[in-house]
């Protein structure tokens, strides 16, 4: 009996080309299965099988669990009762008895089967999804095979992937027998095996198909630097040329279009512009919101975000319906773009300038007329007026070098005493808010050091501010929150 084992695991092993490993475990399963039929309660049944001379033996076992996760004695049992008989033994693991085993040809022959047979269709399955990955080909184009709750079934090669239905391009309308092109999105590995997921609606499908079709990106001639996808009705993608007798948008749009109106026509008529990438963010910007024209960019390092000005004749084309274009254009350039005429610039210019005018004069106890020259300099902050290099500040030929001397020291002043407020500010507020259970030392300092200083402004937040404050999880922030609000409902 045991060389026939050893036969048949030869024999579907050479036949279905898998491990034998695979084979010797499929075989251990299907007679720990039939050797569990013998048990009217639950069993835990384990075979193991010789890989040399194919002599197997059968166990039944049961876990060795404390008294709190302990559930059945059929499966489990408790680690007290286990140690008597193996004093070393730990949570986790099993105590065993020897099983009579059953005679491998008196087991269901069809159940045997159908185990061994499911895990080398796994095992083949995994070797072709696997042998996929290695090749990287994370463009796939197959057939849909078959339409399931509005989602696609997509076969290509021996593989069999799921086109989810938030995946596809909106208002596509796909039928059994269409040929599509779609991107490996990722592979989820569930309890019935690897399944491939695709992606129609991916920024990176945009750029596999400008390869496909543009021969220079594979050549590293030319480069897509970045992509952003409205999917279904508009694209943009930033190129750049690494090799200078190359134009990048001529190349990518084709003889004629031809190049991107492939893409186009792969992507249920997406239109696709093409940019100009360029290392100035400004002029990226610029590039990236054609066709509207930009007036001027006011660039804010801080925030990441850019002011642009448009004429008014220009806004509705910058937006662009629904705010597309802007939205596209600041997905493309990794900028937040805000959008203005010339009027609503002039508007929020002045009300700055007013507004830091204000903070100068009252900070740095001075007029209104050196407070102008201060913010027509280009200064913003009392940091920058106490600690930019003296040279620069002598250059303003309003001021002596006297007065920039007292400038200087009134803005560190200022902000020594705002820093001493903070400090007691902070430290008041660890008080009342370490009385919260749940708080500790370091959040209560952070909360404080921004403005969060009582129990009763930060009952006054909700969870996601709580969570941008502070850093937290949501469920922590939750907690907080109701603790710190237990008082409105007493």
């Amino acid at each position: 009996m045991s060389r026939e084992i050893l036969l048949l695991v030869d024999a579907l092993s050479r036949e279905k080309s898998v491990d034998k490993e695979v084979v010797f475990e499929s075989l251990e399963l299907a007679l720990a299965s039939a050797t569990k039929k013998r048990f009217a309660d639950e069993a835990d049944v384990r075979v193991e099988i010789d890989r040399n001379t194919g002599e197997y033996e059968s166990f039944r076992r049961w876990e060795v669990m404390d008294d709190e996760t302990f559930e059945t004695p059929d499966l489990h049992i408790k680690l007290e009762e286990a140690q008597k008989r193996k004093a070393d033994i730990q949570v986790g693991e099993f105590i065993e008895e020897p099983l009579e085993s059953i005679d491998f040809g008196r087991i269901g022959a069809q159940a045997a089967k159908q185990v061994i047979f499911q895990k080398i269709r796994d095992a083949e399955r995994e070797q072709v999804l696997s042998d996929f990955m290695d090749r990287k080909e994370h463009l796939v184009s197959g057939t849909v095979k078959r339409l399931e709750r509005g989602n696609a079934l997509i076969e290509f090669g021996k593989i069999e992937a799921l086109l989810p239905r938030d995946q596809m391009i909106p208002k596509e309308n796909m039928r059994v027998g269409d040929r599509v092109k779609a991107h490996l999105l990722r592979v989820d590995r569930g309890a019935r095996g690897p399944q491939v997921i695709l992606s129609r609606t991916s920024n990176e499908l945009l750029v596999k198909l400008f390869e496909l079709e543009v021969p220079e990106i594979e050549e590293k001639l030319l480069e897509i630097v970045s992509a952003a996808r409205d999917p279904g009705s508009r694209a943009k993608i930033a190129v750049q040329s690494h090799d200078p007798r190359i134009d990048p948008i001529g190349t990518c749009v084709g003889m004629r279009g031809s190049r991107v109106q492939g893409v186009t026509n792969e992507l249920a008529g997406e239109r696709v512009d093409i940019i100009l990438w360029s290392e100035d963010p400004a002029t990226y910007v610029i590039n990236a919101l054609a066709p509207a024209e930009v007036r001027s960019i006011v660039v804010d390092e801080d925030r990441h975000s850019m002011d642009v000005v448009v004429e008014e004749e220009n806004l509705a084309q910058a937006i662009g319906r629904g705010g597309q274009n802007v939205r596209l254009a600041s997905e493309l350039t990794g900028w937040e773009l805000n959008i203005m005429t010339v009027e609503q610039s002039s508007e929020k210019h002045n009300e700055e300038f007013s507004k830091t005018r204000t903070v100068f004069m009252e900070r740095l106890d001075v007029d209104e007329e050196v407070a102008d020259i201060l913010v027509q300099e280009g200064f913003n902050t009392l940091e920058e007026v106490a600690y930019v290099p003296l040279e620069e500040m002598l250059e303003i030929e309003s001021f002596d070098e006297a007065t920039v001397n007292e400038l200087r020291s009134r803005a560190r002043n200022a902000l020594l005493n705002a820093a001493i407020a903070n400090e007691e500010i902070v430290e008041h507020g660890i008080e009342d808010l370490l009385k919260l259970e749940g708080m500790d030392e370091q959040t209560a300092r952070t909360l404080a050091g921004k403005g969060v200083a009582t129990q009763e402004q930060l009952a006054d937040l909700d969870a996601d501010e709580l969570v941008e404050l502070s850093g937290m999880d949501s469920e922590r922030a939750n907690a907080l929150i109701m603790t710190a609000r237990a008082p409105w409902f007493a």
